[in-house]
């Protein structure tokens, strides 16, 4: 029998979804844009720490008509409300334990009933926080879905759709991916610190990039187990940020307690990913990621090569582009592009960038999961290998040598830019 929800609905049958948010920041946005896609959902909910930020958010998705949201005071109180279905936990990494503990605990004492749970990257900071995730979520019975955006970015979806019909089918299969994701540097001083986000550029992109190149060399009928990671190269680096005058200047944009004379964070990050297939063919993916690049904006890009065929992804390769003058001084802003760094020249302009990114296609998929009509693509248990992936990316850098996946004490091992005692 299913709850009834304030609209009058009966989503546990599985006619609509009520959706809470976790977050209100620049992430959860994203999706509030993306579910303006979403057929069978409403965003009935938000909570954050900072309550006035949940109220900007809830009228925000009031605005876009996804659903007549409302802030919390608490996520006990949301998880409680049976309006809530199912969660999209949006906050920051260092709060993620918390969040689902509480989560848990509200379940687990019968306040609250979810069908679901979607998570953010990364699942946790380290192997043991991703390990601890996945454990509460099991233990309370809830089905849940890892977001991963641009493995369901319309481009990549569609390009290794025909890549494996048609090239891998008649020549053989693909053996070499490549992925990148590139921009100025995170909107929000804890990303900047190793400590709350759990290193740097590596933990906060890497995530997306190692997984786009592992979904790129695995055929779209098996299980991402079927391209088994067997060897880990990593390559930390800070290029820009810890320079003086950029350590000054970042400083002053973000506050005193992100100093990068004392306690950098990595700002570029290389992986090459040796895999193995199940029958015994070697495909390498390499990874890359940038908080040090100067461009247009976010610039994500993807590659895979086969026998005979090739595919390529760039959003920058953008159908629209504006140019203006020197004498056309607009305010800063990001209205043509994530993490734009102009306001005048030839400018590409992204134009539905939830769209574009895949945060419309990954969210109708994950309500269509949670509302029992598909099997997730990507699960907790996907998560937390992708974090065992940058651990080991990260120890494998930190020893300047190739590692075996997964290297003895990856359960226990945490960076050295998340202590604060990494020095490039």
């Amino acid at each position: 029998m299913g709850r009834a929800t304030r609209e009058g609905r009966t989503s546990m049958t599985g006619k609509r979804l009520g959706v809470g948010f976790v977050g209100s920041g620049f992430n959860a946005r994203f999706h509030l844009l993306a579910f303006q896609s979403v057929r069978d959902a409403d965003v009935l909910g938000v909570w954050s720490p900072n309550h006035k930020h949940a109220q900007d958010m809830a009228s925000v998705a009031r605005k876009l008509d996804v659903g007549e949201a409302k802030p919390y005071r608490s996520l006990a109180e949301m998880v409680a409300d049976p309006a809530i279905d199912a969660l999209w936990v949006c906050g920051p990494n260092f709060a993620r334990i918390d969040n689902f503990e509480e989560i848990a605990d509200t379940v687990a004492r019968g306040k609250g009933e979810l069908r679901g749970i979607a998570c953010e990257k990364p699942l946790g900071r380290n192997v043991a926080e991703a390990k601890r995730v996945l454990e509460l979520t099991k233990k309370a019975g809830i089905a849940h879905g890892y977001l991963e955006n641009q493995a369901f970015a319309p481009a990549v979806a569609q390009g290794r759709a025909i890549i494996w019909a048609r090239g891998a089918t008649l020549t053989g299969r693909p053996y070499l991916a490549r992925a990148a994701e590139e921009h100025s540097g995170p909107h929000m001083p804890w990303f900047w610190q190793g400590k709350l986000q759990g290193g740097g550029v590596l933990n906060d992109m890497m995530c997306h990039s190692s997984l786009v190149v592992r979904h790129l060399l695995t055929p779209p009928d098996a299980p991402l187990a079927a391209v088994r990671p067997a060897r880990v190269t990593g390559h930390i680096a800070s290029l820009k940020w810890s320079r003086p005058a950029y350590a000054k200047r970042l400083q002053q944009q973000m506050g005193k307690d992100v100093d990068y004379t004392k306690t950098p964070s990595e700002d570029f990050a290389s992986v090459v990913i040796e895999f193995e297939t199940k029958d015994g063919a070697t495909v390498i993916g390499e990874a890359t990621t940038s908080w040090s690049f100067v461009g247009a904006g976010l610039r994500l890009s993807a590659e895979l090569l086969g026998p005979e065929y090739s595919m390529s992804w760039n959003t920058l390769d953008s159908g629209l582009k504006l140019f203006f003058s020197r004498e056309v001084k607009g305010k800063t802003g990001e209205d043509l592009v994530e993490k734009q760094n102009a306001e005048m020249g030839l400018m590409p302009v992204v134009t539905s960038e939830s769209a574009t990114y895949g945060y419309d296609a990954e969210d109708r998929h994950f309500v269509r999961v949670f509302l029992g009509r598909e099997s997730p693509l990507l699960t907790f248990d996907d998560g937390l290998e992708v974090v065992k992936l940058l651990m080991t990316a990260y120890m494998s850098a930190e020893q300047g040598k190739t590692l075996d996946f997964p290297p003895a004490g990856i359960e226990r091992f945490v960076p050295a830019v998340a202590k604060g005692t990494w020095k490039p």
